[in-house]
């Protein structure tokens, strides 16, 4: 089945699920949010939803997916950051979150919400680094409508402007990816001491390989 069928199948229910677990929960990392989105607001433009409540389904269940990922990095996340040495799990970790967002917190939230992988981490980091609630919670409901309405409402309106958009659909869709994988892939590119620690990560993850 492919993105169009999948999205008809599950309908509102399953989309408002996706969309949630996507948002907070660390199994939603594999989710394709934004291509969802987009997706689906073009099939709405077709027929297949009604434009209004779709938009309102995704926008909550972004918000309602970003604090409960939130209230876990909070209430639990910190347990995960004083395990053995990983990519991700160690105590400096704690400690750099929280000086980040005390910083950066709500430009952070709304960024995030457009970059695969870090959209699923950003609500998690944010409770660990003990960031305001009511801030968080103000930026998540403006990162939410840009991104959960926003690109919805992009494939309804090109789904309805374009003649024959289905047939550009998938490359449309292609560039949807792209364009949200770029900050990311930039980023990598120009952070040497990122690198470093991924590199490092990863040679430690060989050397364990090795002795055992």
């Amino acid at each position: 089945m492919d993105l169009e069928s999948i999205i008809i199948a599950v309908g509102y229910v399953g989309l408002f699920a996706i969309i949630f677990a996507e948002s907070g929960l660390l199994f939603g990392i594999i989710f394709p949010g934004d291509s969802l989105l987009f997706t689906a607001g073009f099939l709405s433009s077709q027929g297949f939803f009604s434009i209004v409540p779709l938009a309102i389904i995704c926008f909550f269940a972004a918000v309602t997916g970003d604090s409960v990922g939130y209230t876990f990095g909070r209430r639990v996340g910190k347990r995960f950051f004083t395990r053995e040495r990983s990519i991700l799990f160690h105590p400096e970790n704690v400690i750099k979150a929280q000086a980040f967002y005390a910083k950066h917190g709500g430009k952070a939230i709304v960024l995030a919400r457009f970059l695969p992988g870090i959209r699923t981490l950003a609500p998690i980091l944010a409770g660990v680094g003990d960031m305001h609630y009511p801030t968080f919670l103000a930026y998540n409901v403006i990162g939410g409508l840009l991104w959960a309405v926003g690109l919805t409402a992009l494939g309804y309106y090109l789904g309805s402007l374009v003649p024959g958009v289905d047939k550009y659909l998938l490359p449309m869709i292609g560039l949807v990816i792209v364009a949200s994988l770029l900050p990311s892939m930039w980023k990598f590119a120009v952070s040497s001491e990122h690198r470093r620690r991924v590199k490092a990560s990863l040679q430690q993850v060989r050397q364990r390989r090795r002795q055992s």
